[in-house]
């Protein structure tokens, strides 16, 4: 009987180097704060490997500890599984050196920011970071509104493929993108962010290159004219509110929507775009900056317009004590 040869059949797979790689199969993100946090569960939750880089392993600890709080979130209100939860928190890696975002195709920059020449020198020194460690063809962005993304990535060598990229984070449920396109920025670049876009569940929506974009400068201003009511006593804020949910058709009123928001995000966007524009309608009213004064800075903190519960819901009760473990 002749012998029976064998062949492995390894020898006949593709190679590691071979074998066919997703566009958009590891992104990056550059700061794992509340906006980085909701940007890498929006990604990870489509299957996609998230890269997050903090600045020590204290921090990336405690995005870690924060991640699985809004997922145990979900589960108990029944918007996710167990399973689904375990394979989210495998697609996240959190990091502190730069190196890790060499193989990603996307890196985007979601640092916190105080003032605009803060942010602008911050973040023009993030983006040189993120160049040096990215092939050629990744792209870098932004989630600043009022960052512009043409001064940002003034000093790099590949400036023809940053772009901004906003991601909608105070509403849960917003399904847009706002996409600029810079003075340097491929077309090619903005084809792939908006298929990027779409890969990930989301709406793209094409804005001219202006401070605050679209969402900020609106709900700033919706803001604004809602504490201007206020003060001059047209209606009370549950009124205001609730005219602009039934009569309008908006999920939050205005004053709902900032203690969401953060009341100190809130004035630094409005000082940002008085110091951008000079118009006096960015300027922050004198009951939110009384407010943030106080450290009541919205749900964070349990207590802003509204009082609110350690979990983010609106008291019945306005008048009772809060009782808040967020509370700064």
């Amino acid at each position: 009987m002749s012998e029976i040869l064998t062949e492995s059949i390894e020898n006949y797979a593709l190679s590691e180097n071979a074998k066919p790689r997703m566009k958009f199969s590891k992104v990056g993100i550059v700061g794992c704060g509340s906006t980085g946090q909701r940007i890498a569960l929006m990604i990870a939750a489509r299957g996609i490997e998230v890269v997050f880089l903090e600045l020590s392993k204290e921090k990336i600890d405690e995005a870690y500890e924060e991640l699985e709080e809004q997922l145990d979130e979900k589960i108990n209100h029944w918007g996710l599984t167990s399973n689904e939860k375990t394979l989210i928190l495998s697609r996240l890696k959190g990091t502190l050196d730069y190196a890790d975002f060499s193989e990603c195709d996307l890196v985007i920059e979601a640092i916190l920011s105080k003032t605009r020449e803060f942010s602008k020198d911050i973040r023009q020194g993030v983006f040189r970071n993120i160049e040096e460690n990215v092939s050629p063809d990744a792209i870098i962005a932004t989630n600043s509104t009022s960052s512009v993304i043409t001064e940002l990535s003034a000093d790099l060598k590949y400036k023809d493929r940053c772009v901004s990229l906003h991601f909608s984070t105070t509403a849960p449920d917003a399904t847009i993108v706002e996409i600029v396109r810079g003075l340097y920025t491929k077309e090619e670049v903005c084809t792939n962010v908006r298929k990027f876009a779409k890969l990930i569940n989301k709406i793209p929506v094409s804005v001219e290159e202006s401070p605050g974009l679209v969402s900020v400068r609106l709900g700033v201003s919706l803001i604004s004219e809602a504490c201007n009511l206020l003060m001059e006593g047209v209606a009370s804020m549950e009124d205001i509110d609730f005219v602009c949910r039934k009569g309008i058709g908006m999920s939050l009123g205005p004053l709902e929507m900032a203690d969401k928001i953060g009341l100190q995000r809130v004035v630094r966007w409005m000082d940002n775009l008085y110091n951008e524009f000079g118009d006096r309608k960015y300027k922050p009213s004198p009951i939110i900056k009384k407010l943030v004064r106080a450290k009541h800075y919205g749900r964070q903190t349990c207590q802003g317009f509204y009082k609110y519960d350690g979990l983010g819901y609106k008291l019945k009760d306005q008048t009772q004590p809060v009782n808040c473990s967020n509370e700064q």
